[in-house]
């Protein structure tokens, strides 16, 4: 938006302009953080849990912002920079992403899913960016508020904008939607994650498929090929391409000779540096999104992964930790045990694993058992469990140690003396856990050296 005047910033915006900008030209980057601030930002006041933004418009352009968006009753008095007024100024920040999304002319992907919508997203930024110039949502900006910011961090010249979408309730997938305007709109899973909110898989799926019913004709949805809970919600408008095992994108090989995908009848070799049973899932759903954009793919890519999420660091005295604690349910427990499960026999599988939050219902205390038998078919030697959930697991948890802590800061104390030289360890569970501690503390060698 550089080349944008203040009339125009406040025109896509819908908000009202009380002071223009001090010179020509709009706003190099948007915020919501007045910390963050650099000359040049436009800097949008949102309401908190327990404070507004709008408070520090002051601050924001006294550390030079080109202007501030927020509510009238705090642009009184303020001088400095462009002042744009709108009731709610979420709803400004999110009608100014559209118009820039819009703007930009590029080509949409929206990726939502019970798990591995990151992994995906950046499997397809990866397989796009050889041939546009791509931008994918960084970190967790997937909500009503990181959405909006991810479009609008997309520069001039975007031709390809990777965007996933977060749920947590009915609505909520349909908002995004209206937003980014996917021309290709990925589900990569329905699972029990948020049943606490939605109460059964069926409306999971109602609700990830509200991403489709947004979708323009001539768009094109791309599902796995074994989820039957999407049937009733695919509209005739949308092409449809299935990926997994049977569909119209599946994996033909994979081995340390490399990966070979069937892509629409056509089998293509890709070398992508991971061989996980769920990453070549989201491998299949993501060369899908990109045929889909008729961008070919081929040969050797390399994939840096979002943080927190499965990231494997070798670590001195022997120890890979495998840290994928960013979030966590029945899907990508399972996806993770399965993963620590292929390395080698030699090594010694450690798990410590944390309560999966938000899952509520009759059957949450199932799926924690369950993962004591998930652990066993990995081979799992030394299962730490934290938190109340993930204790149940230990009731069905065989061949190996179990122990069990209240919180974080407990397992990594009971973790210590019994890491070896050697051991593979898997740190997971949602992120109201806290497990990351866990992580952060052996990776700071102050265990297992």
């Amino acid at each position: 938006m550089r080349d944008w005047g203040t009339d125009r910033v406040a025109r896509a915006a819908g908000a009202r302009t009380i002071a223009p900008a001090l010179g020509p030209g709009g706003p190099s980057r948007v915020v919501i953080d007045s910390r963050e601030v650099r000359s040049g930002d436009l800097f949008v006041g949102l309401a908190g849990s327990s404070f507004d933004g709008g408070r520090f418009t002051t601050n924001a352009l006294e550390a030079g912002a080109w202007g501030v968006l927020v509510r009238p009753d705090f642009a009184q008095g303020a001088k400095g920079g462009a002042v744009l007024v709108a009731a709610d100024p979420l709803v400004a920040l999110q009608s100014l992403a559209k118009i820039w999304r819009r703007e930009l002319g590029a080509r949409v992907v929206g990726i939502t899913g019970s798990a591995g919508k990151t992994s995906t997203k950046d499997i397809l930024a990866a397989l796009l960016s050889r041939e546009l110039a791509t931008v994918a949502s960084p970190g967790n900006l997937n909500t009503e508020v990181g959405a909006p910011l991810a479009i609008l961090g997309a520069p001039a010249g975007t031709r390809a904008l990777v965007l996933e979408l977060a749920m947590r309730g009915a609505g909520q997938i349909a908002e995004l939607a209206a937003i980014c305007e996917p021309d290709v709109g990925i589900i990569v899973n329905i699972g029990p994650a948020h049943l606490e909110q939605l109460g059964s898989l069926e409306a999971i799926a109602a609700a990830k498929s509200e991403m489709l019913a947004a979708m323009a004709a001539g768009g094109t949805a791309v599902i796995p090929s074994d989820e039957p809970l999407l049937d009733p919600h695919l509209p005739e408008r949308l092409r449809v391409i299935t990926f997994g095992p049977g569909g119209d994108v599946s994996v033909v090989r994979a081995d340390s000779g490399g990966v070979q995908i069937d892509a629409l009848g056509e089998v293509v070799s890709l070398e992508p540096g991971f061989r996980s049973a769920h990453l070549l899932q989201d491998l299949c759903a993501a060369v899908a999104a990109a045929r889909a954009l008729d961008v070919a793919v081929s040969g050797e890519y390399d994939v840096p992964f979002s943080g927190l999420r499965g990231e494997r660091v070798e670590l001195a005295g022997g120890v890979t930790i495998v840290n994928d604690c960013y979030n966590a349910n029945p899907m990508s427990m399972r996806a993770a045990l399965e993963d620590l499960a292929s390395f080698t026999p030699a090594v010694r599988r450690v798990a410590v694993l944390g309560d999966m939050l938000e899952l509520g219902g009759e059957h949450e205390a199932d799926y924690h058992r369950a993962l004591g038998d998930q652990a066993t078919d990995a081979r799992v030697l030394l299962l730490v469990t934290v938190g109340p959930l993930a204790a149940l697991a230990g009731e069905t948890f065989i061949g190996g140690e179990h122990i069990h802590a209240e919180n974080a800061s407990q397992a990594a104390h009971l973790l210590e003396p019994r890491l070896q030289r050697g051991d593979v360890v898997l740190v997971k569970g949602s992120r109201g856990v806290g497990l990351e501690d866990v992580a952060l503390e052996i990776a700071a060698g102050r265990m297992g050296a």
